[in-house]
C-alpha cells in the first residue's frame, strides 16, 4: 500500500480478500468509493474502511 493511503485495484483486493474481478464488478456497479487517476482506480483506505462499516450496518 501507498504512504498515502491510496490502494490499487490489487491492494484492494488483498485487503478484502477478494478477486479483482470482484472489484471490478463493484467498480462498474458505482458499489464502492474510488478515484480515477491518470486512467487508474485508486481507493482511499478511509474511504474504504468507512464503505465497509456502512455495508455491514445495512446487513
Amino acid at each position: 500500500m501507498l504512504n498515502s493511503g491510496l490502494m490499487t485495484i490489487e491492494d484492494l483486493a488483498d485487503y478484502l480478500k477478494v478477486t479483482r474481478r470482484t472489484i471490478y464488478d463493484w467498480l462498474k456497479h458505482n458499489k464502492i468509493p474510488a478515484v480515477k487517476l491518470v486512467g487508474q482506480w485508486r481507493f482511499k483506505k478511509d474511504k474504504i474502511d468507512a464503505w465497509l462499516d456502512n455495508q455491514s450496518q445495512q446487513n
